[in-house]
């Protein structure tokens, strides 16, 4: 698999400095771990990362979106963004979810959509770090009804890279979308702890 170097397109969301780019970039040179691929040139995506087999996933995602520059956003529960770590979640990207709303996350999320116009939302589609057969359809219940791009980004432990990898042409048919998916990820990448793969 070739790929360019990774570059911030304009339609990028975008966060951070030059200060902030040297610590991710330091950050990813420390562990000994690449960001490797290119950005799609899209203004709204879900972005599905994975296989996602441990907790360090997360912060080779932060180190490798700190590395250029990159603002990606996450759901969070709302209850967490208190004083003092609300704001810091918010600046990070997070976004406070209802789960006792009348709207179910999915409108919240369309409806997120619809009030930004530059925004990547970042999923882990197993929902787990334990092995699974099936990803959750969450992610593309919410891709089918804002009618916003799925994007895959791999972890793969083996190279030591976060791939960029491409968007994914989907079907709208639920079942066949999440399949092969999750064979295109169970094919292509290897979590940094396989057992959990």
């Amino acid at each position: 698999m070739k790929f360019d170097n990774p570059h911030i397109s304009g339609a990028t969301p975008r966060m951070g400095n030059a200060v902030t780019r040297a610590i991710g970039s330091a950050l990813m040179k420390m562990v000994g771990w690449k960001l490797r691929g290119k950005f799609p040139e899209e203004k709204q995506l879900i972005v599905i990362g994975a296989p996602h087999t441990s907790n360090w996933d997360f912060y080779l995602a932060m180190a490798a979106m700190l590395s250029v520059g990159l603002r990606f956003s996450w759901m969070m529960k709302k209850e967490a963004f208190v004083w003092p770590l609300g704001p810091l979640w918010k600046a990070m990207g997070g976004i406070p979810v209802d789960r006792s709303s009348k709207n179910d996350v999915t409108q919240q999320m369309v409806a997120y959509f619809e009030s930004h116009d530059n925004v990547w939302i970042g999923l882990t589609p197993e929902g787990t770090r334990r092995k699974v057969a099936k990803l959750k359809k969450g992610y593309l219940r919410m891709a089918y009804a804002s009618k916003v791009p799925i994007y895959i980004i791999g972890i793969n432990a083996p190279t030591k890279e976060v791939v960029l990898d491409k968007v994914w042409d989907l079907t709208y048919d639920t079942d066949v979308d999440n399949r092969k998916i999750k064979a295109y990820f169970d094919k292509t990448f290897t979590g940094v702890r396989p057992e959990n793969g």
